[in-house]
């Protein structure tokens, strides 16, 4: 049981991580470069680096976003620095020292921190341990106790020249009321002065301790141990925290033999760890102020924290898990007028997506060199073989799983489609799988492989065509190299007709009826000529161009197909062939046959994307279509909206592998499931959720108002309800509390497909941090629920006290008298 036996153990930061290493900083902007030692804090929060001035600066491990060495390290752009390297002298070495390390909030706003270091393979070995301090599940899901103890390491860590913490530090970190601080340091005999300066040894964990109890003091926590401690007497005994942990911090659904409940023996080590008077420890009990250090420990994360770790079974065939999706991957902005950047993939990647999108065109006729663009915009181009290197740095970094590379394919010229298969050969050598497995062959009636059959493995999703003839000619018909940037509109469609030669009853299908529908995906951006030409049946055969044979020989597990029916697709059983929607399109077939729809994704896969006239690059809620099994539900990964913040959220879960294995009513052709039912669903038992919001701690660094939004994202049949407390009484952000009655999730049908989002707002609506959290990786009892932002990066001070109870469904009508 997770309470007297975490699940998951801090990370350990290497001895040489903490001990330090010489590097230079360097700064292409400045074209400064700086000795500087470069460390990590002993319990692994804080890269940070010294100057030969004694300055300081810190960077959160939580907001590293990656590290990279060798020839995926930034290099110097100016002259100046690259003379100071000796860059540009045959065998410099150069490559085998460099370092650098991306930070930032989102994953456009990025900032790279450059080193490089006096010896060979060092920032190599910096890199990938640092990188996994950063993926450790610890390090976003720490508990509350952890987030505090960050800010005392801080602040022992930010000393002034005297070698003493200066009181400021104090007013920086805790803004909301001075007033407040000045006292709290008062009660500890601490100077409060801003001029003034403590020392570190006048400040042990101890002191700090009851610096945060006398700054936040914590009411609500002492009426929950009254409740439970002995009659008239200042402590809870051992038996009665046992009382306590059985009662209300542990799941009334657990088998008692299987997960036997709390013994007083065991308690006792709780005790040992809380409590901050020897007496008390050596005489079992427990006082209100060893309670809240109790429940602000790991043993009482929020998380079910196995839920965090690979768990899945990764060898079921591909379509059985959703699969985390990206789309106009390319884009940091608007799809209209947004720049591209090769460093989105790398991003996306690193977020765990496994589904990334190219939309390919045709490069001008100096280089001809393919690009990556939004077609018919002012959006930016990137080049195709960038972004190629780019997924190839980035593809396993977070996730051993295969990654799906979903081609818009515009490029009308065989020669510029021969390079792009060249590269992908070349880049992703091994990494790319180029045929079947020999288990799988591509034959009606044949599963797809597994996440785990093809570990480590790219697949190209494209449009793939059957030739008899040789390879296409590498020489481009007449007029096809005409114009620059992307055409207006696709050219040498006769051509390309005239190139394929179809072979067998297959191939007169496939030219009749499987032409990708990822038009739709362009319709927001054309003028009327070109919407009216799209819409035409030329028009629309015409926009993703054929797939030469260097292409399509890549293309074999995910080929793309334009849908005709559920019946069709069920006839023709062909698990490799896969249909893209838009999300209007999906909407529709959802709400006519949703079973067929389910069916559908037992069988093979579908791709959702969002529509065209998102020029904003908002996304759609992707729960609907989770419901319906739908695997790869595309989204912006550059907006971090609501829906996306529910899609990073959920694939955090199962090692962030990208890979979330569905139910078995999602999988099994022999069960049916339709996701508007409002009856319960055969053999799954629902859940009714209870939550009680108590209380905020360091809410906001303004003296304000806030309130909590509570919402379930489920099924339609749920009992949908969105939740929201009263502001809080006063302008108190630093321990405000809600005395409200709980909210209740009566049913929640298949708790599976479902999530729990907590929010906190200031008056006047301002964001202020949540949580989204799957229901069946929620733990019952009194939890702190630390925040997010809205990017999903974990904020260290804001967090809030709640009450979760979570029982079996149980209807009125079986309900007793």
């Amino acid at each position: 049981m997770s309470l007297l036996n975490p699940v998951l153990l801090p990370p350990k930061v290497k001895a040489y991580l903490s001990q330090g290493e010489r590097f230079i900083k360097w700064d292409d902007e400045t074209t400064i470069a700086s000795p500087v030692i470069l460390r990590v804090d002993p319990k692994g929060y804080y890269l940070y680096w010294t100057y030969q001035s004694k300055e300081m600066e810190f960077l959160d491990i939580t907001s590293i976003r990656d590290t990279r060495f060798g020839k995926f390290a930034k290099l110097p752009k100016s002259q100046k620095l690259r003379d100071v390297f000796n860059m540009d002298f045959p065998d410099n070495n150069f490559l085998l020292k460099t370092l650098t390390v991306v930070s930032g909030p989102d994953m456009v706003d990025l900032t790279f921190h450059n080193f490089v270091s006096y010896k060979e393979n060092v920032g190599k070995n910096w890199a990938e341990d640092v990188l996994a301090l950063v993926k450790h599940p610890l390090t976003a899901n720490a508990s509350r106790l952890t987030f505090l103890d960050k800010i005392l390491v801080k602040l022992k860590m930010q000393l002034n020249p005297e070698g003493k913490i200066p009181v400021k530090n104090f007013f920086q970190i805790f803004p909301a009321d001075r007033k407040r601080v000045e006292a709290a340091l008062s009660t500890c005999h601490l100077p409060k002065g801003k001029n003034d300066a403590i020392n570190p040894e006048d400040f042990p964990e101890s002191v700090y301790k009851s610096f945060l109890m006398s700054l936040c003091p914590r009411p609500e926590i002492d009426e929950i141990f009254t409740s439970y401690h002995a009659k008239a007497k200042p402590y809870m005994t051992k038996e009665h925290l046992t009382k306590f942990i059985n009662q209300k911090q542990r799941d009334s659904r657990l088998n008692s033999l299987l997960f036997p409940p709390a013994r007083p023996d065991q308690v006792q080590g709780l005790i040992d760890k809380y409590e901050p008077s020897g007496i008390n420890i050596q005489r079992g009990q427990l006082s209100p102020e060893g309670m809240v250090w109790f429940l602000c420990g790991p043993e009482n994360s929020v998380l079910a924290q196995d839920k965090l770790l690979l768990h899945h079974d990764m060898t079921q065939p591909l379509n059985h898990y959703f699969i985390n999706s990206s789309h106009n991957t390319y884009l940091t902005g608007g799809q209209f007028s947004g720049l591209s950047s090769a460093e989105m993939y790398r991003q996306v990647l690193l977020a765990g997506c496994r589904c990334v999108e190219l939309d390919c065109w045709k490069g001008k006729p100096t280089d001809e060199e393919p690009i990556i663009t939004h077609g018919f915009t002012m959006t930016t181009d990137i080049y195709f073989k960038e972004a190629i290197e780019a997924i190839a740095e980035s593809a396993f970094k977070t996730s051993p799983y295969p990654v799906i590379l979903s081609f818009e394919n515009h490029v009308d010229s065989p020669r510029q489609q021969a390079k792009m298969a060249e590269y992908c050969r070349t880049i992703f050598g091994d990494m790319l799988l180029t045929e079947p497995l020999e288990k799988f062959p591509l034959n009606p009636g044949v599963p797809l492989p597994s996440p785990e059959d093809l570990r480590g493995k790219i697949l190209i999703k494209n449009k793939k065509n059957q030739f008899s003839s040789p390879a296409a000619p590498s020489k481009e018909p007449d007029g096809d190299a005409e114009g620059s940037g992307p055409p207006s509109a696709p050219v040498g469609e006769d051509t390309v007709l005239r190139e394929a030669v179809w072979t067998g009853e297959e191939g007169a299908e496939l030219e009749d009826e499987e032409v990708e529908e990822e038009e739709e995906e362009e319709s927001g951006n054309l003028d009327e000529e070109e919407m009216k030409k799209m819409q035409s049946d030329e028009g629309t055969a015409g926009l993703e161009v054929t797939a030469y044979k260097e292409m399509s020989s890549l293309v074999n597990y995910i080929q793309p197909t334009k849908f005709i029916s559920f019946e069709f697709s069920a006839q023709k059983n062909r698990s490799y062939v896969i249909s893209s929607f838009t999300e209007l399109k999906a909407y529709d077939l959802l709400s006519k046959a949703s079973v067929q729809f389910v069916d559908y994704n037992k069988r093979q896969m579908s791709r959702i994307y969002p529509k065209g006239t998102r020029m904003d690059s908002s996304n759609y809620m992707p729960q609907m279509f989770w419901n319906a099994g739908c695997q790869m539900v595309a989204l912006n990964f550059q907006t971090m909206d609501l829906p996306m913040q529910q899609n990073m959220a959920l694939f955090e879960f199962n090692g962030q592998s990208g890979y979330l294995l569905k139910h078995e009513f999602m999988r099994r052709p022999d069960k049916q499931f339709n996701p508007f039912s409002v009856d319960r669903i055969d053999v799954v038992v629902a859940t009714t959720l209870s939550i009680t919001v108590i209380s905020g701690q360091f809410l906001s660094e303004r003296s304000v108002r806030t309130y909590v939004e509570v919402e379930l994202f489920g099924l339609p049949g749920d009992t949908k309800r969105r939740y929201r407390t009263k502001p809080s009484p006063t302008t108190n952000s630093i321990n405000p509390v809600w005395k409200e009655e709980p909210f209740v999730f009566e049913k929640i049908l298949m708790p599976e497909l479902a999530s729990l989002r907590v929010a906190v707002m200031e008056e006047g609506n301002k964001f202020l941090g949540h949580r989204i959290i799957p229901i069946n990786a929620l733990n019952s009892g009194y939890h702190h629920l630390c925040l997010h932002s809205e990017s999903n990066m974990p904020l260290t001070m804001p967090a809030l006290f709640v009450f979760l109870e979570m029982k079996d469904y149980v209807p009125d009508t079986w309900a007793g008298p």
